[in-house]
């Protein structure tokens, strides 16, 4: 009984000290030094499943190319409207900050509510293409457990409903 008990102590200790290093930020993560478009494309999916870009196509033989793959937002106004309207939305996610800003790209950060880990999440407007191309990634972990998939879905319902 008393094995069980040490157990159950340092079981919660730990618990407590992985929550106190998520919220002193220790868990961010790097930010990553090559977001943004290049030669027409977001960066390549993570290696790992814990990501989703709806380029994932252009990464022939990409491990995680089917892991990844997700729909670009469409529209039907203008692309500008249509890029205004994903920044009102980003604006009303919670725990997410936008970086940057231009008339055809958007860079946010969104972090997990305890642990504080971070994302990053970066909208590309292909003009030629009517799309908005998406890439939403963890910095950190093997597995981000389908949250990137589900925040840009949550965002593309969004961006479909205003």
């Amino acid at each position: 009984m008393k094995v069980l008990g040490f157990i159950a102590v340092f079981a919660l200790a730990l618990v407590a000290i992985v929550v106190l290093v998520g919220q002193l930020g220790w868990l961010r993560g790097p930010e990553p030094s090559d977001l943004g478009v290049q030669q027409g494309r977001l960066k390549a999916p993570s290696l790992s499943p814990n990501s989703v870009s709806s380029q994932a196509d252009l990464y022939p033989g990409h491990p995680q190319q089917s892991y990844a793959r997700i729909t670009p937002l469409r529209f039907q106004d203008t692309p500008d409207q249509a890029m205004q309207r994903l920044v009102k939305v980003l604006q009303t996610q919670e725990r997410t900050v936008l970086l940057q800003q231009t008339p055809d790209y958007v860079y946010a950060q969104s972090q997990s509510a305890l642990l504080k880990f971070t994302d990053d999440v970066e909208f590309w407007l292909e003009r030629p293409a009517g799309v908005i191309q998406v890439r939403s990634a963890s910095r950190l972990g093997r597995s981000d457990l389908g949250v990137n998939r589900a925040r840009v879905e949550s965002i593309r319902a969004q961006f479909e409903k205003n």
